[in-house]
């Protein structure tokens, strides 16, 4: 399933290709490792401020585990980076998320993300 758009980084087309791929294929994040810098800088409304590309690979297994599809509404793409915007699809409802990205050396060095997340617990998320 393509996410993003043919025009996007394919080391995003990769990423979402991973967060889309099913909790049976993702494993212990295997396929994410080479995505991201080893001290990537993530942020995020339930996990706060984490460093470390081992914690985010840890963590992203809820969300894998529990959405079903996502639907893009708009992306941004600059040569340092790119923002986008989707509907995740949980158990329970749908859920608004943007997503910004630093890009550096070919790995995802900051990754930001915002959603409310009252919505993300109360539709299944995890």
């Amino acid at each position: 399933m393509t996410v993003v758009s043919d025009t996007a980084p394919s080391l995003l087309r990769a990423y979402y290709q991973v967060l889309t791929g099913g909790i049976e294929s993702y494993g212990d994040g295997r396929e994410l490792a080479p995505l991201l810098a080893d001290d990537l800088e993530f942020e995020g409304p339930i996990a706060g401020r984490v460093t470390g590309a081992a914690p985010f690979r840890q963590g992203v297994k809820g969300f894998i585990a529990n959405v079903s599809k996502i639907d893009l509404i708009r992306e941004v793409n600059g040569p340092d980076g790119s923002a986008v915007l989707y509907d995740a699809h949980l158990p329970k409802g749908i859920v608004r998320i943007s997503e910004f990205f630093t890009i550096t050396g070919g790995r995802i060095q900051r990754l930001h993300l915002q959603y409310d997340p009252a919505a993300y617990v109360a539709n299944g998320g995890g």
